[in-house]
């Protein structure tokens, strides 16, 4: 077939409507086979351009002009703005004062105004909707997390509320109990005065007795009646019992001591666009990259290095201990894990606070400040793998599943999920399902890198988490093991850096995903994790030396 055309668009020559067109006549328009080119050229030979299809509308197409038949008009009146053919210009009819451009000129400065348009669009504007696109995405996937992360603060509230409550029960019943235990002293206390007074009574009863049966007289002439004092009976005691009077409350009144919840807010406010200069500042690749220094850890099996500067690089591996050293390998700090088990990963946050993840067992993520160590995410079903620290401060955490099956990153704000990301658009997952690590890394454009070595692969989404594009290796004739990335970086210039231990070297890539050069000259053993700081010293862990080497790559 013709490799000018494809099945769907073949053009047929004008002429005999049935074979396919191989020239275009620029003068008329039309397409021509090869046998109708004779007939279309004659006569009128010498006005007729034949061209090859391909390039066909390489001549311009004037508009006809108005008032002179066959004649083309290639001038355009800028006072009247209307097109003049050569014959209006030579008969004066037109305002000969007026001013008169080349429709040329003007097709040629309106061609080049459309490519700056068109320039600005793809490359601008429409890039700002596409970021205007991803937030709201970003904000549409992470409503969840924030409504959960309300519902979570009002279920504080009423625990608080609830706890009040039940401790003023808890006061009222105290108070009835001393009430009460007031209440019998004060009966107790009567019922005694009264047994006393009975037990008295008994005892004149029993001495009036004897004196009926006695014969004494000076006893009976002595005899004093008590009559009148025991028939004054005893005051009556009237107490009474304490009332519970339960407070009137009106739903108003109730929802005011819980707290209020505010309206749902919307407001529109202006977006100014701003046009992105290009970056003059960029950095480009040096050719042979260099060792500035290396930093010998101590570890037998070295497995993490994270680092904000050069004077705090963090590095783990197979045992409990984390280390922290300065550019000049002198350790600076030790920090033991909470159960004693080597970490999964570590990183630090913006505050420099060390964060790191535990092991299968313990399912969590710990934040270690001022000597100080807090569990601040634990899951349930799913086990924390490597860590990201984001621009924004959020939390990517790499994980899979119980059965060994699955595999995502979810974001973090604190404790709370923000965002999920596991699957494609058509419903695909986007990571290998097992416990592999997947170290993880958020490019200066927002992307999140992921380096899935059992997939054999780079998996790069955008900020919504979108699939942006896989990165599978680089065939080179030097390079005899399959790719397996472990460790992930991103520099300033949004290029991304992946170990390929098997390989012993370091591949980077631009930001979408291209192939740029090896590092594979700095005599790199068993290269695994990796870091750049902000100004661009990259740092690699090589795992079975237990050296951590600074490599400058840049110019």
């Amino acid at each position: 077939m013709d490799p000018d055309y494809s099945a769907q668009d073949v053009a047929r020559c004008d002429l005999c409507k049935t074979a396919i067109a191989q020239s275009y006549c620029d003068f008329c328009h039309v397409n021509l086979c090869k046998p109708c080119i004779g007939e279309h050229i004659s006569p009128d030979y010498g006005k007729h351009i034949i061209v090859a299809i391909h390039q066909r509308k390489s001549t311009l197409i004037y508009p006809k002009c108005e008032t002179h038949q066959n004649k083309t008009c290639k001038y355009q009146c800028k006072d009247c703005n209307t097109f003049l053919c050569s014959r209006c210009l030579v008969s004066k009819q037109h305002n000969q004062e007026h001013e008169f451009l080349e429709l040329e000129e003007v097709f040629s400065s309106k061609k080049e105004h459309i490519k700056g348009d068109t320039k600005e669009l793809e490359n601008q504007i429409l890039p700002a909707y596409e970021e205007i696109a991803n937030e709201l995405e970003m904000q549409i996937t992470s409503l969840d997390g924030e409504y959960n992360k309300l519902t979570t603060e009002m279920s504080k509230q009423r625990e608080k509320i609830h706890r009040e409550i039940d401790n003023a029960f808890d006061q009222m019943e105290k108070d009835i109990g001393e009430i009460k235990v007031k209440h019998h002293s004060i009966l107790q206390k009567h019922l005694d005065e009264i047994k006393q007074l009975q037990s008295l009574m008994k005892q004149t009863l029993f001495a009036l007795n004897e004196m009926e049966e006695s014969n004494e007289v000076s006893s009976t002439i002595l005899y004093s009646s008590k009559i009148e004092e025991f028939s004054k009976l005893p005051p009556k005691v009237n107490i009474s019992i304490p009332k519970f009077i339960p407070k009137q409350m009106e739903r108003e009144e109730l929802c005011s001591l819980i707290g209020k919840l505010t309206p749902l807010s919307t407001t529109l406010e202006d977006r100014v666009f701003t046009a992105k200069k290009p970056n003059n500042s960029v950095r480009e690749l040096l050719d042979e990259p260099k060792v500035l220094n290396t930093i010998k850890t101590g570890y037998g099996y070295l497995l993490n290095v994270t680092c904000i500067n050069e004077n705090q690089i963090w590095t783990s591996g197979n045992i409990a201990d984390i280390k922290c050293f300065n550019i000049q390998g002198v350790l600076q700090n030790t920090i033991q894990t909470k159960l004693g088990e080597w970490p999964i990963d570590i990183a630090v946050d913006s505050d420099g606070a060390l964060l790191y993840t535990g092991s299968w067992k313990t399912r969590t993520v710990y934040k270690v400040k001022n000597d100080q160590t807090e569990e601040i995410i634990t899951l349930q079903g799913w086990t924390p793998n490597n860590l990201c620290v984001t621009s924004s401060g959020d939390l990517l955490v790499t994980m899979y599943s119980d059965d060994k099956t699955q595999s995502k990153v979810v974001r973090f704000s604190g404790s709370t999920v923000k965002q999920t990301i596991q699957f494609d658009e058509e419903g695909q997952p986007l990571y290998s399902g097992n416990l592999y690590i997947k170290y993880i890394s958020e490019n200066r454009n927002l992307d999140i890198c992921v380096a899935d070595s059992a997939a054999g692969a780079v998996v790069v989404v955008n900020q919504a988490g979108k699939l942006r594009f896989r990165y599978n290796g680089h065939l080179s004739p030097t390079k005899n093991q399959l790719f397996k990335p472990f460790g992930i970086t991103t520099d300033s210039q949004s290029r991304i850096l992946t170990t390929d231990r098997d390989n012993h070297c370091i591949h980077i890539l631009d930001s979408n995903g291209q192939f740029l050069r090896y590092i594979d000259n700095c005599d790199l053993k068993d290269p695994f994790c990796l870091c750049v700081v902000s100004n661009d010293s990259l740092f690699v862990c090589e795992c079975s030396r237990g050296n951590v080497k600074k490599i400058r790559y840049l110019k």
